[in-house]
């Protein structure tokens, strides 16, 4: 096992591994930049290395500053977390080329799904049903034209090395075509500095479930049941659930056995997820995340397996000991809310001092987060602030549970996204389980419409009685 984990991340990811680690005796390194000199991580690590001013690609992205406090410090293995560089081949070859062990899967794995048209290439030969769309990418507009009219509008123009919606456009019809072709490259290139794009058919009523799955270097490959991850804005998940309140128990076997062949016909070592687009009961690959998700304590709370403890295991080659719990199985319901710090009603980032905090609690309830009373908030990084999880022993329980922990959590000075949560808790659609990935958007798109329009009410009568 190893004996020193440097983290090459920071915030609640951060911290996470920091308490795996410390459970497992191992000591840990973490590196920051100077805006997150005070930040939680840095106290609780046993060290800490500075690498670099605030923003991201002159210190966690800085790769060279990684490996230099990686060799200073003694680390044995480097931990990515979740983005950043945590599904960058070429960091991870330096890594190993470097002698440290890197903690996911290999550098070709990673290459060969960071690829979004080879990911679904190599996933349909091995059996997973895929989204029907173009064989490869698409070159100029007159192509992608032909091939969307093909197969029938509406269609999806998607970055080929994309992620987070960026360089994704919705195609309704042909007229639409050659403007949304050319801003989702100019977006591909302005994000991933690679304008390759592809097209998919469009699901015009989705769900999106993805499955967190394991693999190790003595062949074992296993599943952990699914996530159900459709309420979104912009493609953003804002909250998370297992199991999912629209998949039967032989949906659930189904798509559970089949992703769990794929890592095994992939050779995968590690976490990772298998996403899905899931329509009429059918299943369609979407992508693979080769690294631990954001999400990923919604899976904890229903297994009581630590995943990031399992992930340092099987990095330091030893076999899945989640394999010897025979009969695994899911043990209530989670769900779990992306706490931003961000207008609820404008999603407007809002960094600043949180000048009160207190954490919920009472059974059953997790709040990952690595603020704190005093903290600071910096501008420079993603705005998630935490992560509020809660299990109960079934659905309605969970969602009662969940209101009572939003009403609990205490987090002033800056505006958070728990309002939003508290509101989508409450909708008749949400508790029964009816909504798609569209669902939320077209929501808020309403209510704004309808504030507007007694707005517009209130103004007129304030007109009329003057």
């Amino acid at each position: 096992m190893f004996k020193k984990v440097l983290i090459a991340n920071r915030g609640e990811i951060a911290l996470r591994i920091i308490r795996a680690c410390c459970e497992m005796g191992i000591e840990t390194v973490v590196v920051h930049s100077t805006a997150d000199a005070s930040s939680m991580s840095v106290r609780l690590a046993d060290e800490s290395v500075c690498i670099g001013p605030p923003q991201a690609r002159d210190s966690y992205l800085n790769i060279p500053a990684i490996l230099t406090a990686a060799a200073l410090t003694g680390a044995d293995a480097i931990h990515p977390g979740y983005g950043f560089l945590s599904e960058n081949a070429q960091f991870v070859r330096m890594v190993e080329e470097h002698g440290f062990t890197f903690i996911g899967p290999s550098p070709e794995l990673i290459e060969k799904m960071g690829d979004k048209i080879v990911a679904k290439k190599t996933v349909q030969e091995l059996g997973l049903p895929v989204v029907p769309g173009s064989e490869g990418s698409v070159e100029n507009v007159e192509e992608g034209l032909r091939i969307s009219e093909e197969m029938g509008f509406p269609v999806l123009i998607k970055a080929a090395n994309g992620g987070g919606g960026k360089g994704m456009q919705v195609v309704l019809e042909a007229s639409q075509f050659a403007e949304a072709f050319n801003t989702a490259r100019s977006e591909a290139k302005a994000n991933f500095g690679d304008d390759t794009v592809y097209i998919e058919k469009f699901l015009e009523k989705p769900r999106h479930i993805e499955i967190q799955i394991f693999g190790d270097s003595h062949g074992n490959a296993l599943h952990l049941g699914e996530r159900d991850c459709s309420i979104q804005r912009r493609h953003q998940k804002l909250l998370e659930e297992c199991p999912s309140p629209v998949l039967n128990e032989k949906e659930r076997k189904y798509i559970g056995e089949l992703a769990a062949e794929t890592v095994r016909g992939l050779g995968y070592e590690g976490a990772g997820t298998i996403e899905f687009l899931y329509e009429d009961g059918e299943f369609y690959f979407m992508e693979m995340n080769a690294r631990i998700q954001v999400e990923h304590p919604v899976t904890e709370m229903v297994t009581g397996i630590d995943l990031v403890a399992e992930q340092i295991r099987v990095a330091a080659g030893e076999p899945l000991s989640v394999c010897n719990k025979i009969g695994l199985k899911l043990r209530g319901h989670a769900i779990e809310i992306r706490v931003n710090a961000e207008d609820p009603e404008t999603f407007i980032p809002s960094p600043g001092t949180i000048t009160q905090y207190h954490a919920p609690g009472g059974l059953g309830v997790r709040f990952d987060s690595a603020i704190y009373g005093g903290y600071a908030i910096p501008p420079y990084y993603d705005s998630m602030i935490g992560k509020l999880i809660v299990h109960g022993r079934d659905r309605r329980e969970c969602i009662e549970r969940l209101k009572r922990a939003i009403r609990e959590t205490v987090i002033e000075g800056v505006k958070t996204t728990l309002p939003l949560q508290g509101w989508i808790l409450e909708q008749p659609e949400f508790i029964s389980g009816d909504y798609t990935i569209h669902w939320l958007e077209q929501k808020l798109a309403k209510k704004a419409e309808e504030e507007s329009s007694v707005l517009s009410e209130k103004i007129g009568a304030l007109s009329k009685a003057e």
